[in-house]
C-alpha cells in the first residue's frame, strides 16, 4: 500500500505523525520478505511451535526463560491462524518515528520480537545450569 503524502490509504490517526492504524495484507515475512510463500511461513512457525512446546515440556524452563518461549509462541500461532485462514497476515500497528514510516506490523510479530529479545537477554546473562552461556 503506498502512502499519500505521508498517511496510507487505509489509515486511522490514533496520534497524527506517530501512530496509525492501517490496514496491511502481508504475504511475506519481516518487512514482506519472501512473499506468498504462505506454506513455507506455516511449515516453519509449526515446527518451531512444535520445539517450543517440546522444550518447554521437557526441559521445564525458568520464569523468564520460559515467558520468553510463550510469546514466541504466541506470536508464531497468531500469524500461523491468520495465514491459514486468510492466506496473509494481517498487519496493523503503523509508526512513524521520527519522520521515518516504520513497516506495518500486528502483536503477534510484537510478540515474536519482545520474546526473542528476552530470550537472547536471559541466555547470554544468565549463569543457571542449562544456559548456553555457563560461568
Amino acid at each position: 500500500m503506498k502512502a499519500i503524502n505521508g498517511i496510507h490509504p487505509e489509515s486511522f490517526v490514533v496520534i497524527k505523525d506517530f501512530f496509525y492504524i492501517t490496514y496491511a495484507e502481508n504475504t511475506g515475512a519481516a518487512f514482506s520478505i519472501l512473499r506468498g510463500q504462505r506454506w513455507l511461513f506455516v511449515l516453519m512457525a509449526l515446527v518451531a511451535c512444535a520445539a517450543i512446546v517440546y522444550h518447554i515440556i521437557k526441559h521445564k524452563p525458568k520464569s523468564l526463560e520460559k515467558f520468553s518461549l510463550q510469546l514466541i509462541l504466541a506470536g508464531a500461532i497468531g500469524n500461523v491462524i491468520d495465514r491459514v485462514i486468510y492466506g496473509y497476515v494481517i498487519d496493523f500497528l503503523d509508526f512513524y518515528i521520527f519522520g521515518y514510516d516504520f513497516p506495518v506490523f500486528n502483536f503477534a510479530d510484537s510478540f515474536i520480537t519482545v520474546g526473542a529479545v528476552l530470550f537472547i537477554l536471559y541466555e547470554l546473562f544468565s549463569v543457571e545450569k542449562g544456559s548456553l552461556w555457563k560461568k
